[in-house]
C-alpha cells in the first residue's frame, strides 16, 4: 500500500495520543528487569578480574560453597566447548567462541572487569559473601588500550589466533588487527591533486557509553523437563533467546524469553553478558536464579561505542563542489571482533555526492570490554571527523557552511556510494530548512559561536512478526514481538487503529514473549516502526478481509458486495452496516476466532538525514563549555506519533552533545576502568541543556503504508561535529579531539593544544 499524498487524510496517525505504557510508569508499576522476582528465587553474583589481561591458572570455590546459603558456583569449564560459527544479530554479526567467552572467561581474562566465576544464594548478602572468597590465580600479561599502540606490527598480542578478514593479497597488519573494510570509486589520488582546496587533517575519539538508566539484570530458571526460562529486559528477545541457545549448545525451542519493560538501551543491550550465566546456576541449583548488575559492572563488562583514530582529506573545486575524499580510520572493538567499521566506512561521505573517494576502516581489538553498538553504530565517528572537514573546508573557500553541504547533498536519483540510486530523501530540504530558520540568523553574544553539521542512518527493515485478534467484544488486541523503547505500543496502536477505521483507545497492545509469536528481529536500526509496523498493518488488513467475509454471512450477501468503511463492515447493495462488536458477537457462528498473524521483511526501508545548529558558550577563564541553543532538523518519513518522534531527535542530540563534550572512558596506566560510575562518568543532565528545538521535515517513504522511513539513529550522528564546530568558532581553533573537556578548551585558548 502506498502511503496517501497528505497526512490530513489520516484521523490518528499524526495525532498525540497519550501513550499505553505511561501510567504503569509514572505511577513506578511497571516491571523492569531488576524488579521481577520468582517464587524460592536464589540470587547470584559474578566475580570479574581485576586486571585486563591475564591467564586464569586456576579458580578455587571451595570458601564460596562453604557459605551458609550457596547452592551453586559456575565458571568457564561449564560453558560447553564450541564450534566456532557466525551468528547474526540484527545489523551486526558475531562469534560464538567470541562472545561466549565474553559472558564469561575461559582460560584467559581480556579486560578490566571480565567475568570468572558466579555464585548463587539464598540472599544477595551471602552471594556477595561468597563471591568475595573465590581465589582465582592469575598469571598477569601484558595489555594494550590505545588504538594506535594496539594497531602496531610489535603491540602485545592478545589473540595469538585472530582471524583477520579484509586483507589483500600479501598484505599483513599487526596481531591484533581483525578487519579491514574498504570502498573506493574513481581516481581519488588524481582527483585531490587537481582540487581548487583541501583539508586534509586528524581526528579522534575515545569510548563512550550508551548510558542506559537501568542496569542489566535477569531471572532464569532451568525446570526440571529440561526447558529454561528467563526474564529480562533487552532490545531483542529473540536474540537472548538465541545466543543463550548457541552458548550453552541448545535448541532453541527449549528456550522462551520473557520481556520486560526495558529502561533504555541504544544498541547496549542486544547481547547477552549475565543471562547463560544465571541459567547455568539455575541448573545447577535447580532453582530460579537472579542475576543483576551494578553501575560499575555495567561500565566494566558491557560494551561502549568504539573509540577511533581518522584521518580525512576533502578536495573541492574553487566553487565548493567536492571532486575528491580520502577518509581512513582505525575504530577500537575491545576484546573480540565485530565492531562497527562496516558501518563506519557506508557512513562516511554518504550524505554528498563524491566523484573520487576512498573510504578504509580498521577494526583492532584491545584490551576494553567487547564495544557494542550505540545509536547508528559506526556513523558517530567517522562523521564527526568529516563534517568537521567540512566546516574547515567551508572556511578555506569562504563559504557559508550550509550553502556548501547544499552544493554537495545527495538528493533523490542521485547514486549511493554503493552505486545504486537514491529514492525519496530529504537531505536537502533539511538542509534550506535549517538555514532559513530563526536560529541559523539569531544574534550571539560575548564569547558565543556557532556550528552546524549533517549526518544520515541508512536506517533498517528486516524480519518481523505481528498478530492481530479481535476480542468476543469486538476490541483489537495487537501483539508484536519488539520491545517498546522509543514508544512501538503507541504507532503499533495508531496505525491499527487507522487501519480499521477505529479510535485509538479501542486498540490494545502486547509485547509477546518468544514462545507466543513468531520471530521478530530487535528493536534496534531505527526499523521497528517501519518493519514491525508493517506486519501490524498487514495483519490488520487481513484480519479486515476476514471480518468482510464474516459480515457477508451475517448479512446474506456475497462477499464482494461487502467493503469496510470507518470501522464497519457495509454492504453496498444492501445498505446495512455491521460494526466490529455486532461481527465480534456472533464469531462463533460464523466461523470461529478472527486473527492473523502476519510475517515480513521487508528491505525497501529509505535512509533518514538530520542537519543540527548548535550554539555555544565558552568561559574564556576556564574553558568550561555551556550549549545555549540547539535545533535539530530532520527527514523522518512520516511522524506516526509526533511527541515520540521530537522525543528521538531531542534525546540523540543530548547523548551527542554528552559525547562532544564530556564523556569518555578513562583508563589509567595499570590498564583499569577508572571512572565506573554516573559520578565519574559525566553525562549531561536537564539542567546541562538548553530547550532543544526540532524542525521534522515530512517526506514519506513509498513503499510503507504510512510513509514511515525510523527516526531513533539520526539525531546522534551531527551533534559531535555541530558542538566542535560551535566551540571552534568561539576560541578559533578547530576542536578536533573528543572530549572537548575544559582542559583541552583551555590550552587551545592559550596556544597550549
Amino acid at each position: 500500500m502506498n502511503a496517501p499524498e497528505s497526512k490530513d487524510t489520516f484521523k490518528v496517525v499524526g495525532t498525540r495520543p497519550i501513550r499505553p505504557d505511561g501510567v504503569e510508569k509514572v505511577t513506578g508499576k511497571a516491571i523492569f528487569g531488576p524488579d521481577y522476582k520468582a517464587s524460592n528465587m536464589l540470587f547470584g553474583a559474578i566475580v570479574r578480574s581485576p586486571h585486563p589481561h591475564a591467564r586464569v591458572r586456576g579458580i578455587d570455590t571451595k570458601k564460596a560453597e562453604a557459605v551458609a546459603g550457596v547452592h551453586a558456583c559456575v565458571t568457564g569449564a561449564d560453558f560447553p566447548t564450541l564450534e566456532d560459527t557466525i551468528i547474526r544479530m540484527g545489523e551486526s554479526a558475531g562469534s560464538t567462541t567470541d562472545m561466549s567467552q565474553n559472558v564469561m572467561a575461559q582460560g584467559t581474562v581480556f579486560y578490566d572487569g571480565h567475568a570468572v566465576a558466579a555464585v548463587a544464594a539464598t540472599s544477595q548478602e551471602a552471594a556477595d559473601e561468597a563471591a568475595a572468597l573465590i581465589e582465582v590465580d592469575y598469571e598477569v600479561l601484558p595489555h594494550v588500550i590505545d588504538i594506535n599502540d594496539a594497531f602496531k606490527q610489535d603491540a602485545p598480542v592478545i589473540h595469538k589466533d585472530q582471524r583477520q578478514t579484509g586483507l589483500g593479497e600479501g598484505e599483513k597488519a599487526g596481531p591484533n588487527v581483525s578487519t579491514k573494510f574498504v570502498m573506493a570509486n574513481g581516481e581519488m589520488a588524481k582527483a585531490l591533486e587537481g582540487a581548487a582546496a583541501t583539508v586534509s587533517e586528524h581526528y579522534s575519539l575515545l569510548p563512550v557509553h550508551q548510558g542506559y538508566i537501568e542496569p542489566h539484570a535477569c531471572v532464569a530458571t532451568w525446570k526440571a523437563d529440561g526447558k529454561i526460562d528467563i526474564w529480562c529486559s533487552s532490545q531483542g528477545a529473540f536474540n537472548i533467546r538465541m545466543l543463550t541457545a548457541s552458548f550453552l549448545h541448545l535448541e532453541i525451542g527449549r528456550i522462551r524469553v520473557m520481556p520486560l519493560e526495558i529502561g533504555g538501551g541504544f544498541g547496549g543491550k542486544n547481547s547477552v553478558y549475565i543471562e547463560p550465566v544465571a541459567a547455568l546456576l539455575s541448573k545447577k541449583s535447580g532453582r530460579p536464579v537472579r542475576l543483576a548488575m551494578s553501575r560499575s559492572d555495567v561500565f566494566r563488562a558491557t560494551g561502549p561505542a568504539p573509540g577511533a583514530e581518522i584521518d580525512v582529506t576533502l578536495g573541492a573545486d574553487a566553487d565548493g563542489k567536492l571532486v575528491a575524499a580520502d577518509v581512513t580510520f582505525k575504530y577500537s572493538a575491545g576484546a573480540f571482533r565485530g565492531t562497527d567499521a562496516m558501518t563506519g566506512v557506508m557512513h562516511a561521505i554518504s550524505q554528498y555526492l563524491v566523484p573520487a573517494f576512498s573510504v578504509t576502516g580498521w577494526e583492532v581489538i584491545c584490551n576494553m570490554p567487547k564495544h557494542a553498538a550505540y545509536r547508528a553504530p559506526g556513523a558517530p565517528q567517522v562523521n564527526f571527523a568529516v563534517e568537521s572537514a567540512m566546516n574547515e573546508l567551508a572556511d578555506e573557500l569562504g563559504l557559508d557552511p550550509l550553502d556548501i553541504r547544499i552544493k554537495n547533498a545527495v538528493a533523490p536519483g542521485m547514486p549511493s556510494m554503493m552505486g545504486t540510486p537514491f529514492g525519496e530523501i530529504g537531505l536537502v530540504e533539511c538542509l534550506e530548512a535549517a538555514k532559513v530558520h530563526p536560529h541559523y540568523s539569531a544574534p550571539l553574544g560575548p564569547n558565543q559561536a556557532r556550528g552546524v553539521a549533517c549526518g544520515t542512518w541508512m536506517n533498517f527493515g528486516g524480519p518481523s512478526t505481528a498478530s492481530v485478534s479481535i476480542a468476543e467484544d469486538g476490541s483489537v488486541l495487537v501483539a508484536e514481538g519488539n520491545p517498546d523503547i522509543g514508544g512501538s505500543r503507541a504507532s503499533m496502536a495508531m496505525m491499527a487503529a487507522e487501519t480499521f477505521g477505529i479510535s485509538y483507545d479501542e486498540i490494545n497492545v502486547t509485547i509477546a514473549d518468544t514462545s507466543s509469536i513468531g520471530f521478530s528481529m530487535m528493536t534496534g536500526g531505527s526499523r521497528t516502526t517501519f518493519a514491525t509496523g508493517k506486519a501490524v498493518v498487514e495483519a490488520a488488513q487481513a484480519v479486515i478481509e476476514i471480518l468482510c467475509e464474516r459480515a457477508a454471512k451475517m448479512l446474506e450477501v456475497d462477499v464482494g458486495d461487502v467493503e469496510w468503511m470507518d470501522g464497519e463492515a457495509v454492504s453496498k447493495s444492501a445498505g446495512k452496516r455491521l460494526t466490529l462488536k455486532e461481527i465480534a458477537v456472533k464469531s462463533g457462528a460464523t466461523g470461529g476466532p478472527i486473527s492473523f498473524e502476519k510475517g515480513v521483511n521487508p528491505l525497501d526501508h529509505l535512509p533518514g538525514y538530520g542537519v543540527h545548529i548548535c550554539d555555544t558558550e565558552v568561559d574564556p577563564e576556564t574553558g568550561h563549555v555551556t550549549v545555549t541553543r540547539y535545533t535539530a532538523v530532520q527527514d523522518v518519513g512520516r511522524a506516526i506519533h509526533p511527541a515520540y518522534v521530537e522525543g528521538q531527535l531531542q534525546g540523540g542530540a543530548v547523548q551527542g552533545i554528552g559525547w562532544a563534550l564530556n564523556e569518555a572512558y578513562i583508563y589509567n596506566k595499570d590498564g583499569t576502568l577508572d571512572n565506573a560510575g554516573f559520578l565519574d562518568y559525566r553525562m549531561p543532565v536537564a539542567s546541562d541543556m538548553p530547550m532543544i528545538d526540532t524542525v521534522m521535515i515530512e517526506k514519506p517513504n513509498p513503499a510503507h503504508p504510512y510513509g514511515v522511513k525510523g527516526v531513533g539513529e539520526v539525531s546522534i550522528v551531527p551533534p559531535l561535529a555541530a558542538v566542535g564546530a560551535a566551540v571552534g568558532n568561539a576560541i578559533g581553533k578547530p576542536m578536533r579531539d573528543l572530549p572537548i573537556s575544559p582542559d583541552r578548551v583551555y590550552s587551545a585558548m592559550n596556544g597550549k593544544g
